[in-house]
């Protein structure tokens, strides 16, 4: 049932570049209005317990999340999606696994370390060899592009590790996802009223790009 519930997960996150269109500040903005707009919903029905410090952890960890899926909707025209989409999910596995044994002490054993380790040397050969296409119309997966999506990458590091680092003994499931959104809206805004692209707004399209932000609040809880 475990493997079930995580390939919903897997299905959702695949399904986000075939649902947003148009520009990356209105993808990443409707997002933000859709994912936001469900966490109220379900937030007022709920009604979960929360204090001062789990929700500004939350609401931090929202807007690096900005960082890092602004990154990947820019990657999406440098790169195209099938470049972007195993090289962003390749360098989130390993930064994350490496912030787990670096920071929250996972894989204690030199057995455990071993074995993970190899398993994320294959990752990077595969990250390596998934940038590499001889269909010169699917995006230029250079130096400079790849290295540009790497680094906004550190976006969605922090974000999952963050919480953990400075709240583990206060997050709480839904008492902590509605804060993490309103975070995730504000951080999109700050990105939009930045890029000069505040007439994404009045952009029709916003509104279908919100139905991913939908599916991906859907995800995450």
């Amino acid at each position: 049932m475990a493997l079930l519930i995580a390939l919903v997960n897997i299905i959702g996150w695949g399904l986000i570049p075939l649902t947003v269109k148009d520009s990356p500040q209105s993808q990443i903005a409707g997002m933000g209005i859709g994912a936001s707009a469900t966490a109220l919903i379900i937030y007022l029905f709920t009604r979960p317990a929360f204090d001062v410090a789990t929700w500004a952890v939350a609401f931090v960890a929202g807007m690096l999340w900005t960082i890092g899926q602004m990154g990947q909707f820019i990657s999406y025209i440098r790169i195209g999606i099938s470049g972007t989409i195993p090289l962003s999910a390749g360098f989130q596995l390993v930064g994350n696994s490496l912030i787990g044994v670096l920071i929250f002490g996972e894989w204690p054993t030199a057995q455990t370390k071993v074995i993970g380790f190899i398993a994320l040397a294959l990752v990077v050969i595969g990250i390596v060899l998934s940038s590499k296409s001889d269909d010169k119309g699917s995006g230029d997966a250079n130096a400079k592009n790849i290295a540009f999506l790497l680094i906004t990458t550190i976006g969605f590091w922090i974000y999952s590790s963050f919480p953990k680092l400075i709240a583990k003994d206060i997050m709480n499931g839904l008492d902590y996802i509605f804060p993490e959104m309103l975070g995730v809206l504000v951080g999109t805004v700050v990105y939009v009223i930045a890029s000069h692209s505040t007439a994404v707004y009045r952009n029709k399209m916003i509104w279908r790009n919100s139905i991913a932000g939908v599916g991906w609040y859907l995800v995450l809880t």
